[in-house]
């Protein structure tokens, strides 16, 4: 299947925003995330909903048909140049056997989400080639600290801007695993490195997302072996460092031909510490035969870069730097 890059945002592009996973009432409702709505706004672009956007029931969610009607409407509407999702969830996954793909094979564009989207992610990829974007969703703009290097590491992803299509993803100077959605919470700023657990170069199709989401497409018609990649990992709160264990040991067993492995930041909830993650690598031959690194810029501490799903990576770590080529 050919790859489809989707074209770029544009000053006035208009972005709909959809809750394929959690409901926007699930974190507040449409007013308590209006913050980022002019976030966006701000940064030149339109920003419009799902008819079901706010739909909520006993899962915090919208029915399947609800929340496949609004993601069917974003691609087909001609106005709509990116389609962001509000949060991610935990059941996006339910969505895969009722959406047409022909319509978003007809009608790429850019997709936006992380956590749970990762099954999203998986499937558009395996189902028409489309390159998606793992990135902040729409509540992610609501954040006050850290926004800046957020916005603008997604910006670089993203937008038109001097055509470009090849860019290095960032480090921020600090970084945080409090909860960015309650402005109540004081911040714990802490000093952020990433972190070489074995050398080396390589380059492929990036691969990956969640940990606990990925593994929800093996064995199904929506999930697509890339061959050679170079999987972005990270877990959620709701993991800790034994499912990390066991999850990464089916991964490598399924990708016996990874090239590089990049593991984001692990949230305080996961009691992932570096002697506990050194010792769950170390079990690893492959994995001292690739380049590795960790502690990266995504996942679920904040705050988080941009990164094509399905697109191309250079990976070095002497020196050390990951920079997409989008050809």
């Amino acid at each position: 299947m050919k790859k489809i890059y989707p074209a770029k945002l544009k000053l006035g592009d208009e972005i709909r925003v959809i809750s394929p996973s959690s409901s926007m009432a699930r974190i507040g409702g449409m007013d308590a995330n209006l913050v980022a709505k002019k976030r966006l706004e701000k940064l030149g672009f339109k920003v419009t909903f799902g008819k079901h956007i706010d739909e909520n029931d006993q899962l915090s969610s919208a029915s399947i048909q609800s929340r496949v009607s609004d993601f069917h409407h974003a691609f087909q509407d001609k106005n709509v140049k990116a389609v962001m999702t509000t949060i991610g969830g935990f059941n996006s996954n339910e969505l895969l056997p009722y959406i047409d793909w022909r319509i978003v094979s007809q009608n790429p564009k850019l997709f936006f989400g992380y956590s749970d989207i990762t099954s999203l992610h998986s499937a558009i990829f395996t189902k028409t080639g489309l390159v998606t974007y793992y990135s902040p969703a729409y509540s992610s703009f609501k954040m006050d600290e850290l926004q800046d290097y957020q916005t603008e590491q997604w910006l670089r992803a993203i937008s038109d801007k001097d055509n470009a299509h090849e860019y290095k993803l960032l480090s921020n100077d600090v970084y945080t695993s409090d909860p960015w959605y309650d402005p109540t919470i004081p911040r714990n700023f802490l000093k952020n490195e990433w972190k070489i657990y074995n050398d080396g170069r390589a380059h492929g199709t990036i691969i990956g997302g969640n940990i606990q989401t990925y593994t929800l497409q093996l064995g199904t018609e929506f999930f697509q072996k890339v061959q050679h990649p170079i999987a972005f990992l990270e877990e959620a709160e709701e993991g800790d460092y034994t499912d990390f264990d066991r999850l990464l040991a089916q991964f490598l067993q399924v990708h016996q031909d990874l090239e590089g492995l990049v593991i984001g930041r692990f949230p305080n909830e996961c009691d992932m510490s570096q002697e506990k993650l050194l010792y769950i690598l170390d079990k690893y031959p492959r994995l001292k035969k690739i380049p590795v690194i960790y502690d990266v810029d995504f996942g679920h501490t904040q705050p988080i870069f941009t990164f094509p799903l399905g697109g191309q990576i250079e990976f070095s770590t002497e020196p050390l730097f990951l920079k997409v080529v989008e050809k």
